[in-house]
């Protein structure tokens, strides 16, 4: 963006919102088929899991595809039941011990299978799951996750409620919660809030002015010293009650806030969800993948922000295109970074889920706050948020 000053807002969820209570449920089924078929000697490399989820009022409908170690329903009923239990939803209209799951997965097209799997298909390496454009966006807006401040600090607000309610430091705060925060830009630096919005679903007989107390508080907890100032806006539950909430209150499904998964709007995204999907499908590891070079090539300070468009046809193994934009003084190096970074990392679905080792159960960790700007684990869960290509990148331009 070109001008002066201006103002860009981003929104978050929190986990016990009903698109992410089923992005949760969705995500462990995958963590599941993972756990399971690498415990009965199966290689991960040919689990294949695409897991749908609707929630509404005390129901959960699974629905999809996958392949790998046989798995009962009753198990994916039991791995659902204590996703809810862990988010928090003991309430009428939606309980882990009540609420009534259908699981209706089958298995994987053959057809499907065949354009993916090494071996088979008209090209013999292994293909991608579908076809699509994948997008990846890094800005040293915020030290060490080089992200977008927006989404970075509405992430950051849910997250902090969430820690206070599982913990009990705070009682009143029910699981159902959304924030958006407006940054102000002076010469394309992020310098302050101008408003911040926070509807959180609570227990019945607190006011606004209740709510207000108790979150405000880690509000400015959360954000930088100084962004907040007394010409920051406030809205906290701007509607009033907020006692319904959750899956009872408006039904969930799987991938409706892909927004909220990746940059807040800051950066292009191609269309495809992440949750409920295994590493073959390149919706997800291939943004991954985008997301950790443009990460990577901020961190090796030679621009400020980078976005990585890569896309994929089905069954094929190489991407049909790496495309890098950075600001317009810096239209060669990009050219330059097209023909590098294919080099440093292979861009097939094989050399993605090598590289960042995909091949585990490490994705219902990812269902809520945001599958970007977090801190790597040590066990292998968020591998694309390392730097570790930082220095490679910068010398090879």
């Amino acid at each position: 963006m070109g001008r002066k000053t201006y103002y860009f807002t981003s929104e978050s969820v929190s986990e016990g919102h009903p698109d992410k209570v089923s992005d949760r449920i969705s995500d462990e089924i995958v963590d599941l088929y993972f756990r399971k078929s690498v415990a009965a000697g199966m290689s991960p490399w040919d689990v294949r899991v695409a897991a749908e989820t609707l929630t509404t009022t005390n129901k959960v409908v699974i629905a999809g595809e996958t392949r790998g170690k046989d798995v009962s329903k009753e198990e994916i009923e039991a791995v659902a039941r204590a996703a809810i239990k862990d988010i928090g939803y003991e309430q009428s209209g939606f309980h882990h011990a009540h609420a009534d799951v259908d699981v209706l997965l089958h298995a994987q097209s053959v057809d499907i299978a065949a354009g993916v799997d090494e071996g088979t298909g008209t090209h013999k390496e292994e293909g991608a799951g579908d076809q699509g454009i994948m997008f990846g966006y890094a800005s040293n807006e915020v030290e060490g996750a080089l992200m977008p401040a927006p989404i970075y600090y509405s992430h950051k607000i849910l997250e902090r409620l969430a820690e206070v309610r599982h913990s009990g430091e705070k009682s009143g705060l029910e699981p159902d919660a959304k924030s958006q925060v407006s940054v102000r830009y002076e010469d394309g630096k992020p310098v302050g809030a101008s408003a911040i919005v926070l509807s959180t679903q609570h227990a019945d007989g607190l006011s606004p002015a209740d709510i207000s107390d108790i979150v405000k508080p880690y509000i400015h907890e959360v954000m930088p010293d100084g962004w907040i100032t007394d010409e920051t806006v406030f809205h906290i539950n701007p509607t009033g009650n907020f006692v319904i909430g959750g899956p009872d209150g408006d039904a969930g499904l799987t991938g409706r806030k892909i927004i909220v998964d990746t940059y807040g709007g800051m950066a292009p995204h191609g269309g495809g969800a992440f949750s409920g999907k295994d590493p073959t499908k390149v919706d997800r590891s291939a943004a991954y993948a985008s997301r950790y070079l443009a990460k990577n090539i901020v961190a090796s300070g030679l621009v400020d922000w980078a976005n990585i468009q890569l896309s994929y046809a089905i069954g094929v193994a190489e991407p049909t295109s790496i495309y890098v934009e950075l600001d317009s003084k810096h239209a060669a190096l990009a050219v330059e970074l097209e023909k590098v970074l294919p080099k440093l990392m292979s861009l097939t679905p094989r050399g993605i889920r090598t590289h960042l080792n995909l091949n585990q159960a490490i994705y219902a960790r990812t269902a809520a706050y945001g599958h970007f700007g977090r801190t790597p684990d040590a066990d292998g869960g968020f591998s694309w948020e390392k730097t570790d290509l930082a220095e490679k990148i910068k010398a090879s331009v």
